[in-house]
């Protein structure tokens, strides 16, 4: 998949499934600016790749607040010279059911989970037409697509507004060659779901889900991201691609 040169930020990206990402992307020969909360992963990552000849960088950010994704656009065109996609996989999930939520928790999911895909929106695609096109890769969730038992209302609600900003973005910038797709993963194998994961009875009634009959790989979905970035995918637009073993096939 060919994403040599292009610039991408990845926002969360010094967790496990996007530091997945930026590895995928890295060493595919993509310059890689690494967005997280916390500043210290972010740069240690970036320093980590970097140290096995890739091309990464790591910045501190909020998200959900407008001047950071001011200040870090800014950053990244002033030192990588453009901004070719953006890869918004950082969110949150306050397990609340809608009963026992507040008002203040699911305002600030949808601030997070839906406000900064809003927020990469408004300050990259500026840039993003001033260079002639570009790309959001906005990571959305089986959840943004279906209701789900064992899935928080609000974290449903939320991946549903993301899956339906990437259309809307992916609608009216096309012409300008902005793209948008969103890409909905199932339950991902990481140490946080093995421990979730840990009581038999719950493993088996989510692995029964899954016609696959397994839990997604970080790979899985950072290998998807590839090739949303890359020029193979060029015309492709407004996409919400499913990395769940064909657990919404039902």
């Amino acid at each position: 998949m060919n994403v040599k040169d292009k610039v991408v930020a990845v926002t969360g990206g010094a967790g496990g499934l996007g530091s997945a990402m930026v590895e995928k992307l890295a060493e595919n020969g993509a310059v890689v600016w690494i967005l997280d909360m916390r500043e210290d992963a972010a740069k240690e990552k970036a320093a980590e790749f970097t140290a096995k000849g890739m091309k990464v960088f790591g910045l501190g950010m909020d998200v959900s607040k407008e001047e950071d994704w001011d200040r870090v656009v800014k950053t990244i065109v002033a030192e990588s010279g453009r901004l070719d996609v953006v890869v918004n996989l950082a969110a949150i999930n306050i397990r609340h059911s809608v009963e026992t939520m507040t008002i203040e928790e699911w305002v600030k999911m949808m601030e997070i989970n839906t406000g900064s895909v809003f927020l990469s929106a408004k300050y990259a695609i500026p840039v993003m037409r001033a260079q002639g096109g570009g790309l959001f890769i906005n990571i959305s969730s089986i959840c943004g697509l279906i209701g789900h038992l064992y899935t928080t209302e609000a974290y449903t609600a939320s991946k549903g507004a993301v899956t339906l900003l990437t259309k809307a973005i992916a609608s009216r910038y096309g012409h300008e060659g902005i793209r948008a797709n969103s890409v909905h993963p199932s339950t991902i194998d990481t140490p946080f779901v093995t421990a979730v994961m840990s009581d038999p009875v719950k493993r088996k009634q989510r692995l029964d889900e899954v016609p696959l009959g397994r839990f997604g790989t970080v790979d899985d979905v950072a290998n998807a991201v590839l090739y949303l970035a890359s020029d193979e995918a060029s015309f492709v637009n407004g996409l919400a691609l499913t990395v769940d073993g064909g657990m919404t096939c039902y």
